[in-house]
């Protein structure tokens, strides 16, 4: 499969990014009965209210994309869509930030240091460069507001800006959402 057919869809919190997700999964499934879908998880439930954001999700999902299968793969993102990937299978990853959260501020974890991510960041690209499904990735773009004060946040801002230039190159098409709205950013319809 060739990574023009990989789609990176942007945006702010609640601006509609994984629903435009489940919508292109849906297109995918509904164009071909012998197709199926698969949305690997980044997320994982550190406290109360993000396992009930998680269960939400599910629920929502369920109701939208019935026949959307569902992976977690918290860490080992490259793996998983390695693992996954067919020709009549389209991966849903939801969601990059969650997953580079999970690889440099790991809660109560041992985050990785810079050789350490930029190998893992490495793994991502190459998966992704031969990925034989057509792949829609899902993130949060925040990269647009004030500049953090603190290094670590500074360092998580510019390593989350530098892995979606390095995604955005590999995909046919990126999309920023916008207030439920899709922007064509690039390769649009």
């Amino acid at each position: 499969m060739n990574s023009l057919s990989h789609e990176l869809i942007l945006g702010g919190a609640k601006s509609g990014k994984s629903r435009t997700a489940e919508l292109r999964a849906k297109a995918w499934l509904t164009a071909d009965p012998a197709r199926s879908a698969t949305l690997i998880a980044t997320a994982l439930p550190a406290d109360a209210e993000m396992a009930e954001r998680i269960r939400r999700h599910r629920v929502d999902r369920a109701e939208r994309v019935g026949a959307l299968a569902t992976v977690e793969a918290p860490v080992e993102l490259p793996a998983a869509i390695r693992q996954h990937a067919l020709p009549q299978r389209l991966l849903v990853v939801d969601c990059l930030t969650l997953w580079l959260t999970q690889c440099l501020m790991p809660p109560g974890g041992v985050a990785l240091d810079e050789a350490g991510w930029r190998a893992r960041e490495e793994a991502l690209l190459q998966a992704l460069r031969e990925c034989v499904s057509p792949v829609v990735l899902v993130s949060n773009e925040i990269g647009l507001g004030v500049m953090p004060l603190g290094r670590e946040t500074r360092a998580f801002l510019d390593a989350l800006g530098l892995l979606h230039q390095r995604v955005a190159a590999l995909c046919g098409r990126v999309t920023l959402m916008v207030a439920g709205c899709e922007m064509s950013v690039k390769g649009g319809r």
